[in-house]
């Protein structure tokens, strides 16, 4: 029954976040961030943004708009607003009116600018909301550039559990009733921070990285088989938990097979994909006894080891070789020293 319920959070989760951005949302998660202030109404809080990128339409007010991306949600600066004070009232009318005929999202104005009575009355006829935020356009534009990107960066749901082991994010997974939260909870209390529990949302940004966070739901939250669900945090403490944590190995855990060839050198390294990134992914094979958790310290600290250029099982390849080569040489040497 309970895993039933999780299950049908990770589907109302990933439901929920298909749904397209819209003004409202992004008013209500940015208001406080960089002061954004309503100028007119709320006419076009329901409208959809349906695009990542920012539009500066100074070229669109000049009158050239066969390739104007009005769908984009508008920033408006000093710049712009200096070039309609240039014109006059008949002709910056008619530049407004050309303009804010399409139908745009919303308009951020900048740097605590105020427009003009003209501005805001044609914005009110088509139903267009002002935004007005007290920074320069340069930082709104990263600030709103950065939350548009994390909007719509393409995401996956996994059923599995991830956990920061010694600053490396590692996500296991393993068929269901393997053991994979309590391994997570046997690391937490050896110090390691839980990440999500059951339902990892994982996402790509534009880097080519993989960002893991948990849902709201389940925030913090372990299911724990003959136990229950437990709060983590309240547990252990603050220190025990994040938000979200790049995710950097997958460790599987899988059932101990009689006769399976497993890897015992680690020369080669296999990777998996998620949205396309690949990742490393170590398969324990598991059986009653195996100290998984040491294990996936082992496995987090010589993934860190590689990260800084030290692959511990090529260079002991190497030396052997070395050393068979250096003993062969020795044998035939002393084979033709007869005297």
């Amino acid at each position: 029954m309970l895993r039933q319920w999780i299950t049908k959070i990770a589907k109302i989760i990933k439901s929920v976040c298909m749904n397209d951005l819209t003004v409202e949302k992004l008013y209500e998660e940015n208001k406080t961030r960089l002061q954004l202030e309503i100028i007119n109404n709320d006419a076009s809080f329901k409208k959809k943004i349906k695009e990542r990128e920012l539009h500066r339409p100074g070229l669109a007010l000049s009158g050239f708009v066969d390739v104007f991306t009005f769908s984009r949600v508008q920033v408006i600066g000093n710049t712009e607003l200096a070039y309609l004070e240039t014109l006059s009232p008949t002709k910056r009318e008619a530049s407004l009116r050309k303009v804010f005929e399409f139908d745009l999202p919303c308009i951020v104005i900048t740097d605590n600018n105020q427009p003009s009575d003209d501005f805001i009355a044609i914005a009110n006829e088509n139903k267009i909301s002002i935004l007005k935020s007290v920074f320069l356009t340069t930082h709104v534009i990263q600030s709103l550039s950065s939350y548009l990107e994390k909007e719509f960066a393409p995401f996956n749901i996994v059923h599995g559990t991830l956990i920061d082991v010694y600053g490396v994010g590692v996500l296991i997974t393993g068929r269901s009733g393997i053991g994979k939260s309590e391994v997570a909870l046997d690391l937490v209390e050896r110090g390691h921070r839980l990440v999500a529990d059951d339902v990892v949302r994982i996402t790509r940004r534009t880097e080519g990285v993989l960002i893991g966070t948990s849902s709201e739901t389940l925030l913090h939250h372990m299911e724990i088989r003959g136990i229950g669900i437990i709060d983590v945090c309240s547990l252990f403490g603050v220190h025990a938990v994040r938000f979200q944590k790049r995710i950097e190995l997958e460790l599987h855990l899988e059932d101990w097979v009689e006769g399976k060839d497993y890897d015992r050198t680690g020369l080669e390294d296999l990777f998996i994909k998620y949205l396309d990134v690949p990742i490393p992914i170590v398969t324990l094979p598991i059986f009653p006894g195996k100290n998984i958790t040491v294990l996936a310290e082992v496995i987090s600290l010589n993934h860190q080891l590689k990260v800084y250029g030290q692959y511990t099982a090529r260079e002991f390849n190497e030396k052997l070789k070395e050393k068979i080569i250096s003993s062969k040489s020795l044998k035939d040497y002393l084979f033709y020293d007869t005297e």
